[in-house]
């Protein structure tokens, strides 16, 4: 990493933007393939439906694939063995080809790799070598240390992004992306407008590193994604579609000052619960179809729906709903 960008962040800080980007781009026309645009042929992020997962892949797969849905992000890699809930990569691989499934992405956990003080790494070459079998193009960090999200600040987003840059120099010799998605606490400020993600932004290498941008949660920390595109263009490959109960839409206040102790407010994820609450894209408050304007700023390849929760009764109805709307809306 040029020592002359870390001079200057440091003097700068990294404040971003607040302007919003003139709609300057035709909706989702970022790459398209025969199947259409990244918003059009749109894919699920398989966390999504991780009960009915953990009872019967297979099962869950073909009923994805019945939908409509042509790709899918996995998530829950076994770090040590590489399976996904129970089943090998072959055998995963097996029952992708079976319901003509593609996957481009996955999330792989690299909570102890991102945490300078864990000496128990996780295993990014039997990720690579995992990804690779599948036929991935990205490998994701889904989130930072858990166990120390009220600890995370400058000097630990600086080694994430180092250890990020790491992982993707390794990945690029299997023609591999390393990748980070985003929650809310990215969004939390240091002093000087600094943020989680803004730090991570700047110290990754793009040529190395890409970053899947949670349009839910960019938004409910409050933050434009527009301005992020702007600032950071073409660094936003992969996009999370998820939307937000138009009763739960008050974004969250994570810069607020205790008064009592001086500092800002601790994460807490308790109350943050309280506030939250998801429904199926097109049901809720966040405005797609304006989003879908600035992909070719994002640098938008690949986008999922995700549902952290899905409160229907019938999951599948649920993910059918909101491919339904993708593909009513999009071309």
């Amino acid at each position: 990493m040029m020592q002359s960008r870390r001079n200057f962040i440091k003097l700068a800080g990294l404040s971003i933007a607040g302007g919003i980007i003139a709609p300057q781009f035709l909706a989702c026309d970022n790459k398209p393939t025969d199947l259409g645009s990244p918003l059009k042929n749109i894919g699920l992020q398989l966390f999504t439906l991780r009960d009915l997962l953990a009872q019967n892949p297979e099962e869950v797969l073909k009923q994805v694939s019945n939908i409509g849905y042509k790709h899918v992000e996995t998530y829950g890699a076994d770090p040590s063995t590489g399976n996904h809930w129970g089943i090998t990569t072959d055998a995963l691989k097996k029952i992708l080809n079976d319901n003509n499934l593609k996957t481009h992405s996955g999330h792989y956990d690299m909570q102890k790799y991102l945490d300078k003080d864990a000496s128990d790494k996780e295993n990014i070459e039997k990720y690579i070598e995992v990804a690779h079998n599948l036929g991935q193009e990205f490998i994701i960090a889904p989130i930072p240390p858990l166990n120390k999200l009220n600890k995370l600040g400058i000097p630990e987003y600086q080694y994430m992004a180092e250890q990020l840059n790491k992982a993707g120099e390794m990945s690029k010799k299997a023609g591999i992306k390393v990748g980070y998605h985003n929650h809310y606490w990215e969004f939390k400020e240091f002093g000087n407008g600094t943020k989680g993600l803004d730090i991570l932004l700047a110290f990754t290498e793009p040529d190395l590193v890409t970053f899947e941008l949670d349009l839910f949660w960019i938004t409910k920390a409050g933050e434009s994604p527009q301005s992020y595109f702007d600032k950071y263009p073409g660094r936003f490959s992969q996009w999370h579609i998820k939307d937000m109960d138009r009763a739960n839409s008050v974004p969250l206040d994570l810069n607020k000052f205790d008064e009592r102790t001086g500092k800002r407010d601790s994460i807490n994820l308790d109350e943050v619960t309280k506030t939250t609450k998801y429904t199926e894209v097109g049901s809720g408050s966040i405005d797609y179809k304006n989003m879908a304007t600035f992909a070719n700023e994002s640098g938008l390849k690949y986008a999922y729906v995700e549902q952290d929760d899905i409160y229907m009764p019938d999951k599948y109805a649920s993910i059918k709903k909101s491919y339904d709307y993708m593909q009513k809306n999009f071309k």
